[in-house]
Order: C-alpha cells, then sequence, then structure tokens
C-alpha cells in the first residue's frame, strides 16, 4: 500500500475542504432562496455621493491634508471587497479577481448599469449566477446597491468630478440649512413682514419660529412669512432686484424694493433662503454681509433713498465657505483683510461630518457657475488661507 506525505495529505484534505466549500457555495435551492429576492428596488439619483474609492482627496486640499479636505464615504470598491473579493471566493481561489479598479471595470459598461455583468450579478434572481453566493449570509442592503448602481449610472468613474460632488453637496445643504427653518424663504421674507416693508398682511400670513443652537443654547425668533403666493413674489422679485443691482448699480438702484424705507431700517435678521441650487449661488455671488448689513449705507442717487447695502459686491466680510469651514482664514477679496475662523453654518464642523464639509469644498472649487474671484481672490491671489500652515488656497 502506497504511503501517503503528511503534506500530501494536508493538501489533499485542503482539496476536499475547497471543493466541499464550492459545492457547498454552489447551492441554489431550499430555504436559502426561499422568498429571496435582490432585484434593486431605487433608480438613478444624481444626489447619491457614489465614489469607487472610499477616500478621496479634494483638489484643493492643503500639502498635508486638513481635516475638512478628505472625503471619506463609503465607496465602490469596499463595497465589493466585502461581498465579493472574500478570501474564499474572488479575492482567493475563485475567478475572476475583483481587487482593483481595472479588474471590475472588465465588468461593467459606463453610464449602463443594466448593461453591466456586475450589476447583473449582484441584483439577477437566477441563483446559478447570483453573486455573492445565496448561502454566504451576506445579502447587499438597497443602501450598498444604490451606490454600486449610480455610480455606474454616473459614468463608473475611477475618480469623482464636479458631476458627483455638485448633486450630492446641493441635497445636504437643502436638507441641512433650509428644512431648519433657518434658510428658508418664509424666514426670509418674514423679515421683511416683521419690520412692516410688506403692506397688507394679516396675522393668518405669519407665523413665528423659535430656533434654539445646540451647542450654545441660544435663542433666536424668526417671523416667518407663511402666505405661499406673496412669499413667492417676493422672493423672486427680491433675487431679481439683487441680481440688476449689482449688474448696474447706478441704473438699476431699485435695489431691495421690500426693504426700502425713507430711513434704513437694519434687517440683520433676513438670511437667504439655501432651498434650491439658484439660491445657493446667489447667496455666494452677492453675500449676505454684503447685500444685508447695518453700517454701510447706498443712496439712491435720483430718489435719494437709503439702502444697508454696499455697492460692491465683493467688499465683503463673509462668505460660503468660511461659514462652513473652520479650518480657513478668510480674507476680503477686494481689501485683503482676514477675518476671524467661523464654521457656524456647520456648527464648527459639528453639524456637518469633515467629510461632508470636504464635499461642500469639492464641489465649490469645481463649478464653474462659481467666479474665480470667488475662489482665489482678484488676480488669483488667494482668499483662503489656512489656518495650520498659512498656505492660500489659489488656482494652479
Amino acid at each position: 500500500m502506497k504511503k501517503v506525505s503528511i503534506v500530501q495529505a494536508v493538501s489533499l484534505f485542503a482539496g476536499v475542504f475547497f471543493l466541499s466549500a464550492s459545492l457547498l457555495q454552489c447551492t441554489k435551492d431550499g430555504e436559502l432562496v426561499k422568498n429571496l429576492d435582490r432585484s434593486y428596488t431605487g433608480g438613478p439619483d444624481s444626489t447619491v455621493y457614489a465614489a469607487f474609492y472610499e477616500s478621496n482627496t479634494i483638489a484643493t486640499a492643503d500639502v498635508v491634508p486638513d481635516v475638512n479636505d478628505v472625503i471619506k464615504m463609503r465607496g465602490v470598491q469596499t463595497i465589493i471587497h466585502e461581498y465579493c473579493n472574500t478570501s474564499n471566493c474572488h479575492g482567493g481561489p475563485i475567478a475572476p479577481r475583483f481587487e482593483i479598479y481595472s479588474q471590475i471595470m472588465q465588468y461593467v459598461k459606463p453610464g449602463d448599469p443594466e448593461g453591466s455583468k456586475l450589476w447583473e450579478y449582484i441584483t439577477t434572481n437566477d441563483f446559478d449566477k447570483a453573486m455573492p453566493p445565496v448561502n454566504s449570509s451576506h445579502e447587499l442592503g438597497q443602501r450598498d446597491k444604490s451606490i454600486i448602481y449610480n455610480w455606474i449610472k454616473n459614468g463608473a468613474k475611477e475618480r469623482p468630478d464636479l458631476n458627483d460632488f455638485r448633486p450630492a453637496a446641493i441635497r445636504l445643504m437643502v436638507d441641512g440649512c433650509s428644512s431648519a427653518n433657518c434658510h428658508n424663504t418664509a424666514t426670509a421674507t418674514g423679515g421683511w413682514a416683521r419690520k412692516g416693508l410688506i403692506t397688507g398682511l394679516t396675522s393668518a400670513d405669519t407665523t413665528q419660529y423659535t430656533y434654539i443652537n445646540p451647542l450654545s443654547g441660544s435663542i433666536t425668533v424668526y417671523c416667518q412669512l407663511s402666505n405661499q403666493t406673496l412669499m413667492n413674489q417676493v422672493w423672486t422679485a427680491y433675487k431679481d432686484s439683487v441680481k440688476r443691482f449689482y449688474a448696474d448699480t447706478a441704473a438699476n438702484a431699485s435695489f431691495r424694493p421690500w426693504k426700502t424705507v425713507s430711513t434704513p431700517v437694519s434687517a440683520l435678521s433676513t438670511r437667504g433662503p439655501l432651498g434650491n441650487y439658484d439660491d445657493i449661488i446667489m447667496d455666494i455671488l452677492y453675500p449676505k454681509s454684503v447685500r444685508t448689513n447695518s453700517s454701510v449705507v447706498y443712496t439712491d442717487p435720483v430718489t435719494l433713498k437709503g439702502y444697508y447695502v454696499r455697492g460692491n459686491p465683493l467688499v465683503s466680510t463673509d462668505c460660503f465657505v468660511r461659514r462652513m469651514d473652520s479650518s480657513l482664514i478668510y480674507r476680503n477679496p477686494l481689501t485683503l483683510v482676514e477675518t476671524s475662523k467661523n464654521g457656524s453654518m456647520a456648527y464648527d464642523d459639528g453639524g456637518f461630518s469633515p467629510s461632508e464639509v470636504a464635499l461642500f469644498k469639492a464641489w465649490y472649487f469645481a463649478d464653474p457657475n462659481i467666479p474665480d474671484v470667488w475662489k482665489y481672490g482678484i488676480g488669483n491671489v488667494g482668499i483662503f488661507k489656512y489656518r495650520k500652515t498659512n498656505n492660500y488656497i489659489i488656482k494652479r
């Protein structure tokens, strides 16, 4: 009788073990598939941030990326590694490999999830070709499927770009700021209603909202205009007048028709809505510190009416990025006078996570609808400086 060495015995045992495991993996009937449905119940959603890698450093990061310079969110590679590239499957004895971008892309058709083999494998109810195996006790949830689906739908890029940043950042802003009764249209127009600058109102046209800061405990009471028709009319007229005024301050001195009085009235309670992309862009191009203030008065040379407004929108002591990121110092684009750190809109980066703040910055500096002067200053001198290193963000 032929003797079997210890090494041969171990190898034989290992072979039998992996064969048994493979056969078990291929079991596709019985209780394992009873009531199992792997189909995707969602659909395309551009506001889902779906990137290949879990960690992406933004283009404007400091030399050593600061806390708000890296977007760390669940990525496609991580999901596939967890479910498919395990040591006993495609990360081990079973081909093909699903380790790196180029390997995974062999099974992906950019822009077409339904035409991609990868998507078919993870959503099919034909369990003879389903991946991962149905008996793995490791089912992909709808959230992970949404990330993979939208990553493929958005082009299956190795690194995210503006088309990934912008929709996700705008959704975060709308959900996080506008929905909190702070930066919404009702609150903005309600400030004017409280000042008596909108005539003919009754008590039924307004409501009151009390905001308590979760960190400081400070209380702010807002008057909100609840008459929807009037609210939309007022805000549309206001936006139009702002844009016309700054396009030609001399010719369009009808700025802020809803806030003009013979003696200027402070309107610090009026915050601009951030309920959609257009409103957010307006807040960036014409900052609240410029279009609403209590110290600088613009006088209409024809009517001699006074307005709390600076004639040049670049004479700004505050801006969107400063209010979002406390790791940066902002300086006035015109005077280059520095302001203190802020980050108040993110509650000193406590309301939004560092990754979400990084996402805002990635969108902001990539969006062509935001002029370079609001990103890098006049002549690319830099208006945002990292507090830790004193390095300015400039266009490269």
